[in-house]
């Protein structure tokens, strides 16, 4: 037995919908990615669950082919002139740079926050009388590794959110009111 075509019309069932949903975007963004490495083309998609979580997909980044879209700028091979080409050059060097810069400000003071945060969390541990985390045996210390990774996934999630919701504010900001 092949595969049998199904008639496209909305699926009922709320728990099947979301099946659906998961696959088809996963089957969505395998197929953007593809397209994208055999064309060499940039692609972004973002798209909302039934349950209206924000998923997106970027090659090579979400926020930078928003922002190109929302400036309508030219991508350098599209019949811009060399010294332009030079000119965007230096100015995607300079905001490289700038970036790099910030992130490196950034990762400092994340570095030091994590110091800050290590000590007031072995503060709290000593002053709720557990011991510190070097001093944790190999069950404890894997119920704390399973909380962090509970942890990270839902940043990872938030932060997910937040990217698609401001890049879509940003593109609500730049459509014309009618």
């Amino acid at each position: 037995m092949g595969r049998r075509k199904i008639e496209i019309q909305m699926v009922t069932d709320s728990c099947t919908r979301q099946v659906t949903f998961s696959k088809r975007r996963t089957g969505l963004f395998k197929k953007a990615n593809e397209l994208a490495i055999l064309c060499a083309v940039q692609i972004t998609i973002i798209v909302f669950s039934p349950g209206g979580k924000p998923f997106s997909f970027g090659h090579p980044n979400v926020e930078s082919l928003v922002h190109r879209f929302l400036n309508q700028e030219k991508a350098p091979d599209e019949g811009t002139s060399k010294a332009a080409e030079s000119r965007d050059e230096t100015t995607t060097d300079d905001n490289l740079n700038q970036q790099l810069l910030d992130l490196l400000k950034q990762l400092n003071a994340e570095e030091k926050r994590g110091e800050m945060l290590e000590k007031a969390l072995k503060a709290k541990r000593a002053a709720k009388g557990q011991p510190p985390v070097d001093q944790l045996g190999l069950p404890e210390l894997g119920q704390l590794k399973s909380s962090l990774e509970d942890l990270r996934e839902k940043l990872r999630t938030c932060m997910n959110e937040k990217e698609v919701i401001s890049a879509l504010l940003i593109l609500a900001e730049q459509q014309p009111r009618t």
